[in-house]
């Protein structure tokens, strides 16, 4: 058929539900049970079949049972108490407009691949996502000023099916955007909204849609529009498409296209934040509009979009960064470069490890890095592991002054604590527990809780867990044509009483997915015990193209399907969010045992902990801040050792040895009321020591008083008058780089005692000569600590020099260097440039080092 109109048709309400189709627009609904519920009576089938999207299921409830809903006074009533619940929030104060005022009316632009909010809105793939979505929900809580952008896809992720020999089969579903919660974004004129940016040698254009996430605007684009050509509207086809054409033209289109967005939607944001690196070309796409609106220099508008660039790297191993071969980056950004005046080697420069070799590729972290004023990893070692990953582009830095802090992950406490829990926590916390989950004093309420009446509410969801189990594993049995006494048998899968432990994530190699299968014959004592039984439930996909992740997959897989684990260990196709809330909210244990220094945070584990089940891991991730040896039970310990077959077998060795010796035993341990008042102890222990800090409230908070507030208020220095504070830097900086090496340092005298005391002093002298540097615009420092047995100095601490005056050799600079510990110690004298009335050691070569 040729010529074909569309239009688009909405449910007709009864006007006493009119509020329902504002709710179903709002994912406030997604993390508030009451109006969760208020979907689910309309028609408990309908919505398990449109993967509980409230938007589809307005469409296709029947509007006889719309009627019978509309004269339910005690329907009508709880709709009005969700509404009411909803107006408040939306309306009421936060946290954000008490604390920072001032600041209220300045924007944070968040940007992001992908965004786990919820099941009906599949645009995520995993961790990434569940963070960027978690990090939304508490913004919007908080009240934070921001927006967030991201891409609208066709087709998603992707769905898995096994074969009968556990082999993963992808397929891609293709979506009807107008039955997802989002809006298309229009103009003045009541038409699509339209942005358009050079690729290659055309133009791609792409509409906008909204997803109202609470107080917090997410905008998706989409480029499937009939004025592209059909390779460029699969631009946002499939998330993570792995070919790098592709890639480039997604990226492209997040980043640069998702700041014209913004600007065409009257946004100004004052800081951008990079959810990993796949979203870099919006600081081109700053520098451009900088350029063309305020009159700037390249490197002027470099400037100003440093001082409002923030960015949080995921990525603990180089492998996991997106790069692009050189060539690649000219074909698809020529235009965008004659467009913005930024020449193609400044392009170029700006993504490369290292700006001088010209034949390095094209890094999207690396630009990342080169424009963000605030850099942090995603927990306390990940920031360790990123400083020295990447510490070639500050080659002038210690390590341990690499600018890359941590704020470690969290996750959102209203999404993944369960309606169950939630209400036991409302009792005995209060209410406020999930408007302030970080609040410490609160969680230690957790000891009020009786025994009985904790574990009461675990044990209904492990049966809840068990009964969805056993359903989703008798579908699959169905569909790939299992005979039927396979099928029959999914009704006595797994049991309701047995201690159950949960693993799920991607199937990556370094994840060990079959760390656990090292010995079978010691598993099958362990899960098969007549007394004291263990069982398994596997979900997770492997990416469309790692292979090595699907042969990880299909030997759990086949592992599941020995006679004598059948009924112990269970694999769940297809894991997403849905899957992931009941697992979290049921299982016991939740097992974790990735390649030390390979996981940056990971969140999964996190998510039990309200629920009441423990983690049990490596110390990767967050693990090492979180673990105290009483609120969970860590394999291994912090060794490494570089024969990847004897780790496994070192930690295996652990996961068994816990198992048999510490964690069966604890749950098997019952009193005379047949409670395990230790376990509960462990569990209670747990919560209160967890829940407070590894949620998204705290993190958010973290980032806006460490890295949203201090890119707000630089930005708002340097873009002040019209940027004339950029321009004078700039040209300061200028003037530095053309006399940096005229700088040297020709003496450091020092007045040391042949023996010194922890607490002593030593008077040091540096003679430097500056050129034609005024000694006003420099720093001179000393850089001292213990020394570690390869002549590094470890943990240094900066000391500043104080200019004393000038002489026939140049200039001299004094300090007293305090002993602090004992050992070996030692110190250097450096000299770096003074910005913006502080030391500035970001740029590269302008460092010099005694």
């Amino acid at each position: 058929m040729k010529n074909v109109r569309t239009f688009v048709v909405v449910p007709s309400l009864p006007a006493p539900l009119e509020e329902l189709r504002e709710l179903a627009q709002n994912l406030w609904w997604a993390w508030n049970p009451r109006a969760v519920d208020l979907f689910r009576r309309l028609d408990i089938d309908t919505w398990e079949r449109v993967g509980h999207n409230p938007v589809a299921l307005l469409g296709e409830v029947g509007q006889r049972r719309l009627e019978q809903a509309a004269g339910d006074t005690a329907y009508l009533a709880q709709l009005a108490r969700v509404a009411e619940a909803f107006s408040s929030y939306m309306h009421g104060d936060t946290w954000y407009q008490k604390t920072y005022p001032e600041h209220a009316e300045e924007l944070i632009a968040y940007f992001s691949a992908e965004f786990g909010l919820h099941e009906s809105l599949p645009i995520y793939s995993g961790g990434l996502g569940m963070l960027a979505g978690d990090h939304l929900k508490s913004a919007s809580d908080l009240g934070v000023p921001l927006v967030a952008v991201g891409l609208a896809y066709r087709h998603g992720y992707f769905t898995q099916q096994l074969t009968d020999d556990g082999w993963q089969i992808d397929t891609y579903p293709s979506y009807d955007f107008h039955d997802w919660p989002a809006t298309l974004v229009k103009d003045a004129e009541g038409n699509p909204l339209r942005i358009e940016l050079p690729l290659a040698s055309e133009t791609l254009f792409a509409h906008v849609f909204q997803v109202n996430v609470g107080r917090v605007r997410l905008f998706l684009l989409d480029s499937d529009l009939q004025d592209n050509r059909p390779e460029l509207r699969g631009i946002t086809s499939r998330l993570y498409d792995s070919e790098p054409d592709a890639r480039i033209r997604q990226e492209m289109l997040l980043g640069i296209g998702g700041l014209r967005a913004l600007y065409t939607m009257g946004f100004q944001p004052a800081a951008c934040h990079m959810n990993e690196g796949h979203s870099a070309f919006l600081a081109l796409e700053r520098m451009r509009h900088l350029k063309q609106t305020e009159d700037l220099s390249f490197r002027e508008a470099r400037e100003a979009v440093f001082s409002g660039g923030v960015f949080t790297t995921h990525t603990p191993v180089p492998a996991g960064i997106d790069t692009f071969a050189p060539d690649l980056v000219r074909k698809y950004l020529r235009l965008f470069a004659d467009e913005s005046g930024i020449s193609m080697d400044d392009i170029l420069e700006l993504g490369r490890e290292h700006p001088e070799r010209p034949e390095q590729s094209f890094s999207m972290a690396v630009l990342a890095l080169r424009t963000a004023y605030c850099i942090n990893g995603v927990s306390k070692l990940h920031a360790e592991v990123a400083r020295g990953m990447w510490q070639g582009c500050w080659p002038d830095l210690p390590r341990d002054e690499v600018p890359i802090r941590h704020i470690t992950n969290g996750v959102h406490s209203a999404t993944w604590t369960s309606p169950q829990m939630a209400e036991l926590l409302d009792q005995y916390l209060g209410p406020g527990w999930s408007a302030d989950p970080d609040d410490a004093e609160l969680w230690k309420r957790i000891d009020e809780i009786p025994d009985a009446e904790l574990w009461r509410v675990h044990e209904r969801r492990r049966e809840r867990l068990i009964a969805m189990a056993r359903r989703r594993m008798r579908t699959q049995l169905e569909r790939r044509g299992a005979p039927s006494a396979d099928i029959r048998s999914a009704t006595e899968l797994l049991d309701p009483r047995t201690l159950t432990i949960g693993y799920a994530r991607r199937f990556a190699p370094y994840k060990r997915a079959t760390l656990l299968f090292r010995d079978l014959e010691r598993l099958d004592s362990i899960v098969n015990d007549a007394d004291r039984p263990v069982q398994f439930i596997f979900a997770g996909k492997a990416h469309p193209n790692d292979d090595a992740g699907k042969e990880l997959l299909k030997q759990v897989m086949s592992v599941c399907q020995r006679p004598g684990f059948r009924r112990r260990l269970v694999f769940l196709e297809n894991y997403e969010m849905g899957l992931a809330r009941e697992m979290v909210h049921g299982v016991d244990v939740w097992l974790n045992n990735p390649l030390r220094q390979h996981e940056a945070s990971g969140t999964s584990g996190m998510k039990v902990v309200a629920n009441g089940g423990l983690h049990f891991s490596c110390l990767d991730g967050w693990w090492p801040e979180g673990a105290d040896g009483n609120n969970g039970w860590t394999i291994g310990d912090a060794s490494t050792y570089d024969d990847p077959a004897y780790q496994d077998y070192v930690d295996s060795q652990s996961l068994y040895s816990l198992l048999e010796r510490e964690i069966v035993p604890l749950y098997y341990d019952r009193g005379e009321d047949n409670l395990p008042h230790k376990w509960i102890a462990r569990m209670k222990h747990s919560m209160k020591t967890l829940c407070p800090v590894f949620n998204t409230h705290r993190m958010v908070r973290e980032y806006c008083e460490t890295m949203y507030l201090p890119a707000v208020k630089r930005h708002a220095r340097f873009s002040a008058d019209h940027y004339q504070h950029t321009r004078a830097v700039t040209a300061l900086k200028t003037r530095l780089a053309e006399s940096w090496h005229e700088i040297d340092i020709v003496g450091v005298d020092s007045q040391m005692r042949p023996e010194l005391h922890v607490g002593d002093a030593f008077s040091l002298t540096a003679t430097v000569r500056l050129g034609p540097i005024d000694p006003a615009d420099v720093c001179v420092e000393v850089y001292h600590g213990r020394v570690s047995h390869t002549g590094e100095i470890t943990d240094g601490r900066r000391l500043h020099m104080e200019h004393a005056g000038q002489g026939d050799h140049g200039h001299t600079f004094t300090a007293e260097v305090p002993c602090l510990s004992s050992g070996q110690n030692g110190y250097a004298v450096r000299v770096l440039p003074r910005c913006d009335g502080q030391p500035d050691p970001r740029d590269p070569g302008l460092i010099v080092w005694g």
